[in-house]
């Protein structure tokens, strides 16, 4: 046997090393709180097993402030997409039709938001709001968290808009088709997979974002902060039950994915 391929074969095995450990980091803790949530000891633990049970499944069903928060989470991301997703498809229109240098500037200061810590979002927003009667709260919740997200969604259009064949548009006027037919009939389906994509990113965006919420939120609170304030006061297996579902429901919605974009290639 060769040295290179001797060579050849040992790297390809610290590879193989590597990837499994890195997939090993990942997937494991996952594997230890799924474990933890089917566990019959009352504290998150799979070192002390004392039964498989389900318990924990039926006293998430009846954790009111969990469902509710579930609920104020999914109100928040809703909001924050309807928010954000004009806001970011308008500053990518602005940008694509400015001069150079005008476009710079005015970039600059739209992508601002995304290198903000959230915490300054968080109490900016809720300080403009009070200034005008609106408490913290639900809404003051979607408009801190759509301040930065608009962002993403903006730079998501843009890289679209770039792609854009503007002649089809030019064609259109000549042809005398009024701005907004044009914008109605050539722009929106040129952007509608890009629209779709941003308001998913918006929606994770939203959903688990912590930093910026708590400050904004006031009195009300959503799935992540609740499960914050419990932490501080100690781990419980409800919490575990949490992820696990979130998980399936992660994994689910990847497969199906892929089962759809198999079948899109196969047609």
């Amino acid at each position: 046997m060769s040295a290179a391929s001797t060579e050849s074969r040992g790297a390809q095995l610290v590879l193989n090393i590597y990837v499994g450990l890195f997939v090993l980091y990942l997937f494991l803790p996952l594997a230890v709180m799924s474990a933890a949530a089917f566990n019959a000891y009352d504290y998150p633990s799979v070192t002390q097993w004392q039964g498989f049970t389900l318990k924990w499944f039926v006293a998430l069903a009846h954790d009111q402030r969990l469902l509710q928060g579930l609920w104020n989470s999914l109100l928040v991301a809703l909001g924050v997409i309807v928010v954000s997703i004009p806001a970011g498809l308008c500053g990518a229109l602005i940008l694509t039709r400015l001069q150079a240098k005008t476009g710079t500037a005015l970039y600059s200061v739209l992508v601002s938001p995304v290198l903000t810590p959230g915490i300054i979002l968080g109490i900016s927003s809720l300080i403009f709001w009070r200034r005008f009667g609106v408490p913290g709260g639900l809404f003051v919740a979607v408009m801190a968290q759509s301040s930065f997200i608009a962002s993403y969604a903006m730079l998501l259009f843009l890289a679209r808009l770039q792609r854009q064949d503007r002649t089809q548009e030019e064609a259109a006027l000549d042809l005398g088709a009024g701005h907004f037919m044009v914008f109605r009939r050539i722009t929106l389906p040129f952007l509608a997979p890009t629209a779709f994509t941003a308001a998913v990113v918006a929606f994770l965006q939203s959903f688990e974002n912590y930093n910026t919420t708590v400050f904004a939120i006031g009195g009300e609170w959503t799935l992540v902060t609740e499960i914050a304030s419990r932490l501080r006061f100690g781990l419980s297996p409800v919490i575990n039950v949490v992820g696990v579902i979130f998980v399936a429901l992660t994994v689910a919605a990847a497969v199906t994915y892929v089962l759809l974009n198999s079948r899109k290639k196969q047609a």
